[in-house]
């Protein structure tokens, strides 16, 4: 069965990580994804290792299924003639150059419509096409730092600190994706494309959420608190006596309860009996709760904690997440058939549709694997395809 985006057809002129992710969502929809490159090194990501397999870098093949891979040198006349082409085709482009890189191109959203006219163009940029900082690279390291997340990320007495992935360019993907997906529903109904800007500083200020709303309410910096949370108590990390685990107690009578299974009766007098006094007295509450979890497993409080329904978890390193029987009942580990790199894994969607269920029909692409293939399609013959690999046009 088609995917549910069966019949778009996207041109992907991104490279690194939020435009690649939010292209290759597009693509596990069902969308026709044609990532443009440059002819010469392409993404970057594609020598960001090790590590590598068989050649390729796991870091641009963690964000690529799904895609078809198209060299184009932009700076020729021929490289835009062949843009031209490919965006009279196509129904959606994406892009993250540097804020006005494309307009010097000859490629601004008004030169757009007028190659299609009801194209949509979504832009990806660090801080967005205005402000003081619009001209400035957008690196998902600074924009954590910009944005304030790094402020309240970390323990308090020590540096503040990046989360672990690259979670602003992962955000942004996933907004931009939000923007598009609106946006041909838009034009399913008007007929009208639309630009769309999107910045990774804005992506982060907007999910910062509940923290940013405490300070717009509050007045008060929020600080960091490492692995504790600023309004419930308890909902952090604690130790069994064979490793680490979180408890995340959400409301009054989950706390009952837990109070109940560790037998420890002081939890249960008036002065712990809400969340806000409970916040008060964070500190012993942390303690009497320490001294009972040690004396088991972790394995041993799951059990305990799942039977009498109180949020827990056990901190799981990458091997053990994606290894779980969660996991791979959930089919987010995927064999994914490659040219070259037997056995090739990757993390599987999300997305769990039941009319339209995603599929990975395509490996990552080689750096312009398939060129030759879409030249043709777009009438091109085999003696113009060669004569423009001799010009580098493609």
């Amino acid at each position: 069965m088609p995917g549910a985006l069966h019949g778009i057809k996207i041109i992907d002129l991104t490279r690194v990580l939020a435009g690649p992710f939010c292209t290759m969502i597009l693509g596990d929809l069902g969308a026709e994804v044609i990532k443009v490159e440059s002819i010469d090194r392409g993404d970057e990501t594609r020598g960001w290792g090790p590590p590598f397999v068989e050649g390729e870098s796991a870091y641009y093949l963690c964000a690529n299924r799904n895609k078809q891979g198209f060299t184009l040198n932009l700076k020729s006349e021929q490289g835009k003639e062949i843009l031209k082409k490919l965006i009279s085709e196509a129904d959606v482009v994406i892009q993250n150059f540097k804020p006005g890189t494309l307009a010097k191109l000859g490629f601004a959203y008004d030169d757009m419509t007028k190659i299609k006219e009801d194209i949509i163009l979504a832009s990806i940029s660090g801080f967005g096409s205005q402000g003081p900082n619009s001209n400035l690279p957008g690196y998902d390291y600074i924009i954590q730092a910009m944005s304030g997340l790094m402020s309240i990320t970390g323990e308090k007495e020590l540096q503040p600190t990046k989360v672990g992935v690259a979670i602003s360019d992962v955000l942004t993907g996933l907004f931009t994706c939000i923007g598009i997906l609106a946006s041909l529903h838009h034009r399913n109904y008007s007929g009208e494309g639309q630009e769309i800007d999107i910045s990774l500083f804005d992506s982060q200020l907007a999910a910062l959420v509940n923290v940013a709303s405490n300070y717009l309410c509050s007045g008060n910096i929020p600080e960091r608190m490492g692995n504790y949370h600023p309004n419930i108590v308890p909902y952090q990390v604690f130790s069994a006596s064979d490793g680490e685990l979180v408890i995340a107690v959400g409301n009054d009578e989950q706390f009952r309860r837990f109070a109940l299974l560790i037998e420890e009766p002081i939890l249960l007098e008036e002065t712990f009996k809400t969340n806000s006094s409970r916040l008060q007295h964070r500190k012993q509450i942390e303690q009497l709760i320490q001294n009972k979890l040690i004396s088991k497993s972790k394995s041993e409080w799951k059990e305990l904690l799942n039977q009498n329904g109180i949020p827990n978890g056990p901190i799981y390193n990458i091997s053990e997440a994606l290894q779980s029987e969660q996991a791979q009942s959930r089919n987010m580990v995927l064999d994914v058939n490659h040219p070259f790199i037997k056995n090739l894994k990757l993390v599987g969607s999300p997305l769990k549709l039941s009319k339209t269920p995603i599929e990975v029909l395509r490996h990552p692409p080689l750096h312009g694997e398939h060129t030759e293939e879409i030249m043709s399609k777009l009438g091109y013959s085999q003696s113009e395809i060669e004569e423009m690999k001799l010009n580098h046009s493609i």
